[in-house]
């Protein structure tokens, strides 16, 4: 009988072993891990900002499946404003009940879908400390591509167009 390890030894599948069945309260951060993921959420966000200050939002595509993420999204989540976002319809326990069926129903589907990234809550102002929350990438994607829908980016790409004339003059 043989067993397929992975390219590892048998020393390292004993320590990966012994690693999972360790108790997981004894675990830290590693700052230098979160700081990393605090660096690429942000780079995510500004690259983003910058797209939306650069295109015609009501034809910018997030993903291949932003028809189906929207009808989903704007069903599950009939009246939630997009413009300016409440924390309480995204983090509260009531809000986390409806949108984990949500999140999970898009994993296999898109990459990353709950991996941590920035929104800004108003959909007018900049990426600042005062104006971005960390949700799930499918909820970013959702609410994105609603604003994008619905008009609410155009503002930021007027604003950026106003301020970049404003700075040639």
């Amino acid at each position: 009988m043989s067993f397929d390890l992975g390219g590892l030894n048998v020393n390292q599948v004993t320590a990966a072993g012994n690693a999972l069945s360790a108790d997981a309260s004894k675990y830290v951060n590693d700052a230098n891990l979160e700081m990393q993921w605090a660096m690429k959420a942000y780079h995510h966000a500004e690259t983003y900002f910058n797209l939306l200050c650069s295109v015609d939002t009501s034809l910018l595509k997030l993903t291949k499946k932003d028809d189906e993420i929207y009808e989903h999204f704007r069903k599950t989540f009939p009246d939630m404003a997009v413009d300016i976002l409440q924390e309480n319809e995204l983090k509260t326990n009531d809000a986390k009940s409806i949108w984990r069926p949500f999140v999970q129903s898009y994993e296999g589907e898109i990459e990353d879908y709950n991996f941590g990234t920035l929104v800004r809550k108003d959909s007018s102002g900049d990426i600042s400390d005062d104006n971005t929350i960390l949700v799930l990438r499918i909820q970013f994607l959702a609410i994105e591509i609603a604003r994008n829908r619905e008009g609410l980016n155009t503002a930021v790409r007027e604003k950026a167009k106003k301020q970049k004339e404003e700075s040639k003059s």
